[in-house]
């Protein structure tokens, strides 16, 4: 019983110095990241290299019917044919997903980056500033300084 007790004001502890706070925050901030990379990546980058391939590519309809229902007759987009049942390999849609990843993977290394940059430069700043000479030693040089006179 008493270890339950510990574990609930163990968590308590935890959950009121910020750190869940801090975890929630950080959830929130990263869906709402994830949503502008995917954005990012569909609506600039995905056309900029459809452009490049020479038409217009939708990289979500690329993909490969492995198995096609009896009888379909309707059309062949991935929507479609998944509906109908289709087993089809989306290579497409994979190369959008792993685009993002890339990319969401290279701004937080740049982010982390930075932080840690920035955290280095705090810590010798922090080393160079001497420190405060403590009240007891002043008094001490004071006494040595008017003992010498």
């Amino acid at each position: 019983m008493s270890s339950t007790k510990g574990f609930v004001a163990e968590f308590r502890e935890f959950a009121v110095k910020g750190n869940m706070i801090d975890l929630a925050v950080g959830v929130i901030i990263g869906a709402a990241f994830g949503k502008i990379i995917d954005s990012l990546v569909k609506d600039v980058i995905m056309p900029v290299v459809s452009f490049i391939l020479g038409g217009k590519v939708d990289f979500t309809n690329l993909f490969v019917v492995l198995s096609q229902p009896a009888n379909y007759t309707g059309p062949h987009t991935y929507a479609d044919m998944t509906k109908a049942g289709a087993v089809v390999l989306a290579w497409g849609n994979f190369l959008t997903i792993l685009i993002n990843f890339l990319l969401l993977a290279l701004v937080v290394f740049c982010i982390v980056k930075a932080a840690n940059k920035a955290r280095v430069k705090f810590m010798k700043e922090e080393a160079k500033a001497p420190a405060p000479t403590p009240a007891e030693v002043l008094l001490l040089q004071e006494i040595r300084d008017l003992l010498k006179k």
